[in-house]
């Protein structure tokens, strides 16, 4: 059914036109993506920004404004501490992702505005801090699925750890 939509016969010869030339039958088949619950999601996502905030678009493909960025990496800092807490104190990963966290947190805290903020922090732009946050958020909660503080099955191989990977010796 698909390829009759794009594909229209001339003089036995298949050839691309524009879905205009079709008749009525398929016209409604083009407009159902606009239909679409993701698509009609996103377009309200893009569209929500207020008019007198700071800036309309991120730049960023499927990455939109966030007007309330300060309650959202707050609720979500704290979130990652709490999760932290499952695994083991001495962990070198606990540790060095709670030195960031808590950091992070504290300028959220401090700063109140939002371009201030993403110079403060240096990752780019404050919906970036978000997604990183977010991905940090199921890296963690991977890292407790998977237990991944315990010392290994079986014993690695000779020479396993060395960097760089060169013929050694």
């Amino acid at each position: 059914m698909l390829r009759h939509l794009f594909v229209a016969k001339n003089f036995g010869v298949p050839t691309l036109t524009s879905l205009r030339n079709f008749p009525g039958r398929d016209a409604k088949w083009c407009t159902e993506m606009y239909e679409n619950l993701y698509v009609l999601h996103h377009q309200r996502a893009r569209d929500k920004v207020s008019p007198d905030f700071h800036k309309k678009t991120t730049g960023l493909c499927g990455l939109y404004v966030n007007e309330s960025p300060h309650k959202e990496l707050r609720l979500l800092y704290r979130r990652i501490l709490r999760v932290m807490d499952m695994i083991p104190a001495g962990n070198q990963y606990r540790v060095a992702t709670e030195e960031i966290v808590k950091h992070r947190l504290s300028l959220v805290e401090e700063e109140p505005d939002i371009q201030k903020l993403e110079q403060k922090i240096g990752m780019g732009q404050i919906e970036e801090v978000f997604q990183q946050a977010e991905y940090e958020l199921q890296t963690i909660r991977l890292y407790i699925q998977f237990k991944c503080w315990e010392p290994l099955v079986e014993q690695a191989e000779e020479g396993q750890w060395r960097w760089p990977i060169a013929p050694g010796p």
